[in-house]
């Protein structure tokens, strides 16, 4: 089984390797900075929550078998910068601030139901609440990895 941001331990696991990061944390690939990194991913959890609507992109990442491979089986490839425009708004401001938020949206997260509704991705389109939890998964550990956690 693949692993979700639902699941209570590998949410902790997430966290404990957030808090394990400093705002001068180098990156091992990518332009990223790791207080960049927390606004980003802090950008993604207000869309899946829907705080903040995101634009839908037209590809072929909206066609479910895609969608399905994206999410559950094809590796995050290292370097890639590109995503929904809407996944790079957030400005990075206090370190300590800004971790503790991410760390609160990650609690909302897990404490919503995911057979609920949930708002479409922007590259990707129809979410449910398990894709979101997958996904979500997948692109913090991708970050997280890229600073060393």
């Amino acid at each position: 089984m693949k692993r979700t941001l639902f699941d209570p331990v590998p949410r902790a696991e997430v966290i404990a390797r957030l808090r394990r990061l400093a705002p001068e944390t180098p990156r091992r690939w990518g332009t990223m900075t790791a207080p960049r990194m927390v606004a980003h991913l802090t950008d993604q959890m207000y869309h899946c929550l829907g705080d903040r609507p995101c634009t839908p992109v037209r590809g072929r990442l909206r066609w479910p078998p895609v969608r399905y491979l994206a999410i559950y089986w094809v590796p995050w490839p290292k370097g890639r910068s590109k995503g929904p425009p809407d996944a790079f708004l957030t400005q990075p401001g206090d370190w300590h601030a800004d971790l503790a938020n991410l760390i609160a949206l990650l609690d909302r997260f897990g404490a919503r139901d995911p057979a609920g509704a949930w708002p479409d991705h922007g590259l990707l389109g129809r979410m449910r609440g398990s894709d979101w939890g997958h996904l979500c998964s997948k692109h913090f550990d991708h970050h997280l990895r890229q600073f060393g956690q």
